[in-house]
């Protein structure tokens, strides 16, 4: 079996060409690499290197050898980042942006879980509709109800969102589905899927109210405004609502989580990234 400090030696000669620029290059003096050498071939009982008056060549089964012992380095290098990162504390701010509705009404429930978990990251959550650009740091991690399609990033599908139709217990039309009327948001957001899809179902029957919030779409439809449509995990959550239009079409938004794959491996992102992972994989409200 090789020794891998011998490996390490041989590389350095490899690469320089020369016993003395090995030497300078792991700071040691030109014996000890001789001797490393010699070593590592009388273990291996093959000749690596042809030694010339001013450098040194690799010989064919010295060449293979090399491009194994590369893969070596690499992965052991890799081992020396793993163990780096296990000490490295988990201090910093990170920035998450999140669609509204996951941010006030889920993620914002946890924060002081994370708190205790890592009490010296400073989690800045921002609400945000609008999708950020993670190359210019608006934002360290995001999730998004879209598939995400910035180059640099990695992306990764955490679940699906389903929705459905909600009324208050009392509404006096809940079983009258002809004169339901319909909570919905305003022209400007006429291409969101969401609004597609409640006004598909709508069709003729009148808007209540126009609300651009779906927190608002919460309270509307709890103080009995109307027809709202809402993410599951929230109006099955809510006791004052009960889920109605049984027959009504299926609709539901994909959840993303996307990360600069710069900042992908950096310690008190991962620890931002498991934790939002964790939290969306194993809610009940959402789908795998």
């Amino acid at each position: 079996m090789a020794d891998w400090e011998n490996l390490r030696y041989f590389l350095a000669v490899a690469r320089s060409g020369t016993l003395s620029g090995a030497a300078r290059a792991l700071k040691v003096d030109h014996a000890t690499v001789s001797r490393r050498l010699v070593a590592l071939e009388a273990a291996l009982d093959v000749a690596l290197v042809d030694r010339l008056p001013r450098s040194c060549r690799l010989t064919t089964i010295g060449q293979q050898i090399f491009d194994q012992a590369v893969t070596m380095e690499s992965a052991a290098d890799g081992i020396a980042r793993i163990a780096r990162a296990a000490h490295t504390p988990l201090i910093g701010k990170v920035t998450l942006s999140a669609p509204p509705v996951l941010a006030a009404h889920l993620l914002a429930q946890h924060l002081a879980h994370f708190r205790s978990l890592y009490p010296d990251i400073r989690l800045s959550l921002a609400a945000q509709a609008q999708q950020v650009s993670l190359s210019r740091r608006e934002a360290d991690v995001a999730l998004r109800l879209v598939r995400p399609e910035e180059t640099g990033s990695f992306a990764r599908k955490l679940g699906v969102m389903p929705f459905g139709l909600y009324a208050r217990r009392e509404y006096p039309h809940r079983d009258e589905p002809d004169r339901w009327q319909f909570i919905a948001f305003d022209e400007s957001y006429g291409d969101m899927p969401q609004q597609k899809w409640l006004l598909g179902i709508a069709g003729a029957r009148p808007v209540a109210c126009e609300l651009n919030d779906i927190g608002g779409h919460l309270i509307a439809a709890r103080a009995g405004a109307g027809v709202a449509g809402l993410p599951c995990f929230l109006g099955d959550a809510d006791p004052d609502l009960m889920r109605i239009g049984e027959g009504a079409p299926s609709f539901s938004r994909d959840i993303w989580l996307v990360v600069h794959r710069d900042l992908r491996k950096t310690p008190f992102v991962r620890a931002v990234m498991d934790f939002v992972t964790a939290l969306i994989t194993q809610h009940g409200g959402f789908a795998a």
